[in-house]
């Protein structure tokens, strides 16, 4: 057993398993979670690094599957969170199931900060650990037909700002936000966005890059960080720049059919 505990969600593939990579790389001991059986094959391809591994499949976007991601952990003192879960949803808001917004809603928002309420209360007491949570910088830009997406991570790029200035007296405990851009995931897939712009967009950063850069913040004790230059430089504009404006440009980018224009 190592002497460091990780607790790393969304680690199937993507952002999250290679965070989960680099802290399996890092001698941590790491509890990985998804809400879905892939979570197993990543939790097999994990053990290569020597630590221990434990695959946790559960729903994020329900108390009970947070719950259950807690118990698993046995008591153990978490060292590192990595609450990476989240989910995507493309097309209009109007064209939306309230089941599909709402899984959106619970698992980037609900989850997260029930998971944080459950995790970060015995890091302060002891004023030590670490969390890393992945926002975007989505949440700088008003996400037409993408609207309920980007707006959970204004919640998160908010909420984790307030959080740390109410936690800032644990000077021992970092809490990083996390903003990448559009990554190569199967996040555009899975938020059936695959026929727009910016879904087959072959620029995309490379969740190694993005995963590297939250490590690092996150191990320096950054408050946040956006990853790459060009997401930097957006977020930067967003602030600038006519709310309307930054909707119309995202309609482009996310629109249904702009793959074809």
């Amino acid at each position: 057993m190592a002497d460091k505990f990780a607790i790393i969600t969304g680690a199937s593939t993507g952002i999250g398993f290679e965070l989960a990579t680099l802290a399996a790389k890092n001698g941590y001991d790491i509890l990985i979670v998804a809400n879905e059986a892939l979570i197993n094959d990543a939790g097999a391809d994990l053990k290569q690094f020597g630590t221990g591994v434990q695959a946790v499949e559960a729903d994020l976007s329900t108390i009970e599957g947070v719950d259950t991601l807690i118990a698993a952990a046995a008591g153990r003192r978490i060292d590192l969170l990595c609450a990476n879960a989240g989910h995507g949803l493309g097309h209009g808001f109007l064209d939306q199931s309230v089941k599909d917004w709402r899984f959106v809603v619970d698992t980037n928002i609900t989850g997260t900060i029930y998971l944080l309420q459950q995790v970060l209360p015995a890091m302060v007491a002891r004023n030590d650990g670490k969390v890393l949570v992945t926002g975007s910088v989505a949440g700088y830009i008003p996400g037409a037909f993408q609207a309920v997406y980007n707006g959970t991570k204004a919640f998160i790029d908010s909420f984790t700002e307030a959080l740390r200035n109410e936690i800032k007296d644990a000077d021992g405990v970092t809490l990083t936000t996390l903003m990448p851009g559009p990554v190569d995931t199967e996040f555009f897939d899975r938020g059936g966005m695959n026929d727009t712009s910016v879904g087959t967009d072959p620029n995309k950063s490379d969740p190694v890059d993005v995963a590297k850069d939250g490590w690092d913040a996150v191990m320096a004790g950054k408050p946040s960080i956006f990853s790459g230059w060009k997401t930097k430089l957006q977020g930067v504009l967003a602030n600038v720049t006519p709310g309307s404006v930054l909707a119309e440009q995202h309609r482009k980018m996310a629109e249904p059919g702009t793959a074809d224009q």
